[in-house]
């Protein structure tokens, strides 16, 4: 059994609670969530009894943190959080050398957290954040927050380790191709072993599977068993210039397919829009990456040419059934696709509780990680393109 102090999670950049999710299903318990975002913070409360402070970090001291955590300096057992930092991400062109990197001022939710971990000095922690931090060459928010870490070891006599991953999400139970980069620390100097690949691409040449035996959950594993009430709801109907052209577009494909070099009529120019443009799931292999800021034609979508109902996108992030996330749909989706999936949560909290504080705990099984769904699937596929769209042929 976990030791009583060591259940407890201060947590940073709560959002709706995806991380949060999942190191409580590995027996963790959110002592303190602090999160800026109102309809994030309306979705904890009405969740779980986690105290919520409700602003922007910088305004947060860390003395306020403990003390809404019931807590001491060194006494929480983890400190978690995924400090939002556009400037490393792909959309803030980190991977072209243009963005302002770590001179941006966005980068500070980086110091935020660096700052608390060292006010609070917990057992361990878990940073998450998108994967261009760890771009190389471009890899100065990473080397920063290593670099930082040593610092608060000389000057707080810890032993803080530094262990870092890039985690595609599917490897390891999630039905959603999803990539970010998960940094672990022990104070006691433990280093972390992160786990390896679990489940695989369904590949018959594929070596692996003779091995572990998994496949990729897929999008039909996580959803195929939901009956949504919104879908004849007009919420869920895709409208705008675009949203009679989804049906002629074929499940897991986007726009391309309807260029020069796609199957269907060639209606734009290859590479002219956003990889998401019109992008379809596919029922048998797993979600594309939930979007957290949508457009009227930005997907993926429903492979039935609708949109993702919450619960729906909730179940491709592996919240817990449970969860109901509060607001309008593009708040909805905001909270959604900016969580980071439960599952991976639970791996990694399971994973500390066994390396780190020395638990008896496997974390083979995943409570979040959704059962394989053998019931067929039916796919709504339409060849030809509506007429209001042929004078686009190029």
């Amino acid at each position: 059994m976990i030791r009583k102090n060591l259940k407890k999670v201060i947590s940073l950049y709560t959002g709706a609670g995806g991380l949060d999710y999942g190191v409580e299903a590995a027996g963790f318990d959110t002592a303190v969530a602090v999160e800026m975002d109102k309809w994030c913070c309306k979705t904890l409360r009405y969740n779980r009894d986690w105290p919520v402070i409700e602003d922007k970090i910088e305004n947060v001291d860390s003395e306020t943190i403990l003390k809404t955590a019931n807590l001491k300096k060194g006494e929480a057992g983890l400190l978690i959080g995924g400090p939002p930092c556009q400037p490393f991400s792909k959309a803030g062109y980190w991977r072209d050398g243009d963005a302002k990197r770590l001179n941006d001022p966005r980068s500070n939710t980086l110091n935020q957290y660096m700052r608390v971990l060292e006010d609070t000095l917990p057992h361990a922690f878990i940073l998450e954040n998108v994967f261009g931090l760890a771009y190389k060459g471009k890899d100065e928010g990473l080397r920063y927050l290593e670099n930082t870490v040593q610092k608060i070891n000389e000057r707080n006599n810890t032993n803080y380790t530094f262990k870092w991953k890039v985690i595609n999400t599917a490897h390891f139970g999630v039905s959603q191709i999803r990539e970010r980069v998960f940094i672990i620390g022990s104070r006691d100097g433990y280093e972390f072993d992160f786990p390896e690949a679990r489940f695989f691409p369904k590949n018959e040449d594929n070596p692996m599977l003779e091995i572990e035996g998994k496949t990729f959950r897929t999008a039909w594993d996580a959803i195929g068993d939901l009956v949504p009430e919104e879908e004849t709801h007009h919420e869920s109907e895709v409208g705008g210039k675009w949203g009679a052209l989804l049906p002629s577009i074929p499940p897991g494909e986007n726009y391309l397919y309807h260029t020069e070099r796609g199957s269907g009529e060639p209606l734009f120019k290859w590479r002219s829009r956003y990889w998401s443009f019109l992008l379809k799931l596919h029922p048998d292999k797993p979600s594309w990456t939930i979007q957290a800021q949508p457009g009227t034609a930005i997907g993926p979508f429903h492979w039935n040419n609708r949109r993702l109902t919450m619960r729906e996108m909730a179940r491709i992030q592996t919240f817990p059934d449970d969860v109901e996330v509060l607001g309008g749909n593009s708040n909805v989706q905001k909270q959604i696709g900016n969580a980071v999936p439960s599952a991976i949560g639970e791996l990694l909290g399971k994973e500390i509780r066994k390396q780190f504080f020395d638990e008896r705990v496997s974390s083979k099984k995943l409570k979040l990680v959704p059962n394989y769904n053998e019931d067929k699937f039916q796919v709504n596929f339409m060849k030809r393109i509506p007429k209001e769209y042929r004078e686009l042929i190029q």
